[in-house]
């Protein structure tokens, strides 16, 4: 079978396509057994991933960058052609003096309540990356933000809406990580009795359909009602089949009632029944 076409990197002549991170668990709101096996592909892809490494220079000469990085004392030099900065971004807030008009803030942005207003300034609501509110810096999540702010800007009470992030789904810009809802680890932290089904689905036709080796799911389900506490995927298409699950959350649908729906085939959507 041809390789996934969906999971191509860019060749440069004179580069060595690397990834650094910080951290030695990456990609933490995604189920680590997933962020294993979208490691384990980057790798077959020829991706050289170096996990708990620090980036502390980059500079240019001519075409050429040189990525300066440092680990457990030893640092190392990879020159390439691109440099691509994924670390994430901050609130541009910094010259609005905030201080002046009594609001507090900080690097994540302004502190708001459940309404998105600030908690020192009644009169200042703040939306997307501006906003201290918890919320994943997504585009949609902004948007979603602009609509709780714009009935209560005009401080007509009974336009007040609070935010509700619960179904939020979202997803990676590497071979479709896709996520919503619970993690394990805080589920059974809070304290609800739930069963999990997880499963490798490289050899599920979709997968099988493009080549793709390093497939999965989690999801979480509630033993009482049936509920849709969480659910994680990776691999093709698992961005939209997570739309189902959050739309499931939202809705109230349980595992069996996606059991019953009749979906598509082969699409998507056809793989999740098996999945609850």
């Amino acid at each position: 079978m041809p390789d996934n076409p969906y999971l191509q990197w860019p060749v440069f002549r004179r580069s060595v396509v690397a990834a650094f991170g910080r951290s030695l668990t990456p990609l933490n709101a995604f189920d680590p057994n997933l962020v294993d096996l979208l490691v384990a592909r980057s790798t077959a892809l020829g991706v050289d991933v170096r996990l708990g490494t620090r980036v502390t220079r980059i500079r240019k000469a001519g075409t050429v960058f040189t990525v300066h990085t440092e680990s457990e004392g030893t640092t190392l030099q990879l020159d390439a052609e691109m440099v691509v900065h994924g670390s994430g971004r901050v609130p541009e807030i910094d010259d609005l003096h905030l201080d002046a008009a009594g609001v507090t803030w900080g690097r994540h942005g302004v502190t708001v309540n459940d309404y998105l207003q600030s908690v020192s300034n009644p009169a200042v609501y703040a939306a997307g990356d501006a906003a201290a509110s918890g919320a994943p810096r997504l585009t949609p999540v902004a948007g979603y933000d602009g609509r709780i702010v714009s009935p209560t800007s005009s401080r007509r009470r009974a336009g007040r809406r609070q935010t509700s992030r619960r179904c939020q789904a979202s997803c990676s810009q590497s071979h479709h990580l896709a996520s919503v809802g619970l993690l394990e680890s805080v589920a059974r932290e809070r304290g609800p009795a739930f069963d999990v089904h997880r499963g490798d689905t490289a050899s599920w036709y979709s997968p099988r359909r493009v080549g793709e080796t390093h497939s999965g799911f989690m999801v979480l389900v509630e033993k009482s009602s049936g509920r849709i506490l969480g659910a994680r995927a990776l691999g093709p298409h698992a961005d939209d089949a997570i739309k189902i699950f959050a739309m499931a959350m939202r809705t109230g649908a349980t595992a069996a009632s996606l059991k019953e729906m009749l979906f598509a085939y082969p699409t998507a959507g056809s793989a999740i029944p098996y999945m609850v």
